[in-house]
């Protein structure tokens, strides 16, 4: 997956799509819109205080700055269209203000990566998805809660720090906040520990670049923020009952074949 909270800060008009297996990630938020489309299996995604189950050709929206969470309990493949609110400047325009009731719709017929050659075929997809959100649910007004802006500082904090020695005391310090009362907050509204977290958002994050660079496993496994190497293939292989090394060569031969 991308590095969430740092996507579509640029103000310009990005588009992202990717398929994705067994997708699992924390809670987190970002600036971008997202569109995520089951074609197989079945995923369960949190968004804010709902919980949505998607099964083949059901999907959820996602809108700017809204807390969520993706876990496959089995197996799933889905595609993410990850994209910019510029890209669809007149729908952002129009709904900025507004969070969808039910983030949850149907689809006709999932695209492939090659059917988006211009920006005009991007626009034209993200509108019509748009649109069948639009006649599927109606919108409320973003209500933004101090404990809810508490949760998105800490998670600001781990996406800029998890390369690095990250603690639960250290977002103390830097959001002036007492220690307790964040570990409480936090577990309220993940079910995890800081720690516990901490490790599944650089599990995440590494599985991510072990698919998409060149990396050696050492060299993935320090940029996320692992001191040793044993550490990180001890901890990679319980979060996803393979070692790294097998992991990216299990999942390079399921991305070509994909993409045939």
């Amino acid at each position: 997956m991308y590095l969430f909270e740092q996507f579509g800060m640029e103000g310009e008009e990005l588009f992202r799509y990717s398929s994705l297996t067994d997708l699992n990630f924390p809670l987190h938020f970002h600036r971008a819109y997202e569109i995520m489309v089951v074609e197989k299996g079945e995923m369960v995604v949190k968004i804010e205080e709902r919980e949505y189950t998607l099964r083949a050709n059901e999907a959820v929206f996602i809108f700017p700055n809204q807390l969520h969470e993706f876990s496959t309990l089995d197996h799933s493949v889905c595609k993410a269209f990850i994209f910019s609110p510029e890209l669809i400047g007149h729908f952002f325009s129009a709904y900025k203000s507004s969070v969808p009731i039910n983030n949850k719709f149907m689809v006709d017929d999932i695209p492939l990566k090659d059917e988006f050659p211009t920006v005009y075929a991007q626009k034209g997809l993200l509108y019509n998805y748009c649109d069948r959100l639009i006649q599927t649910t109606s919108f409320e007004s973003i209500k933004v809660t101090s404990k809810r802006k508490i949760i998105q500082n800490i998670l600001v904090y781990i996406d800029n720090h998890y390369q690095d020695d990250c603690t639960l005391r250290d977002v103390s310090k830097s959001i002036q906040y007492d220690y307790a009362y964040l570990s409480k907050l936090f577990y309220h509204y993940t079910n995890l520990t800081f720690t516990t977290y901490l490790n599944r958002y650089r599990l995440t994050q590494a599985a991510y670049l072990l698919l998409n660079s060149e990396e050696a496993v050492s060299e993935v496994a320090q940029k996320c923020g692992y001191k040793t190497l044993r550490t990180f293939n001890r901890n990679f292989k319980a979060f996803k009952n393979v070692s790294p090394t097998v992991f990216r060569e299990n999942n390079e031969f399921s991305e070509k074949n994909l993409d045939k």
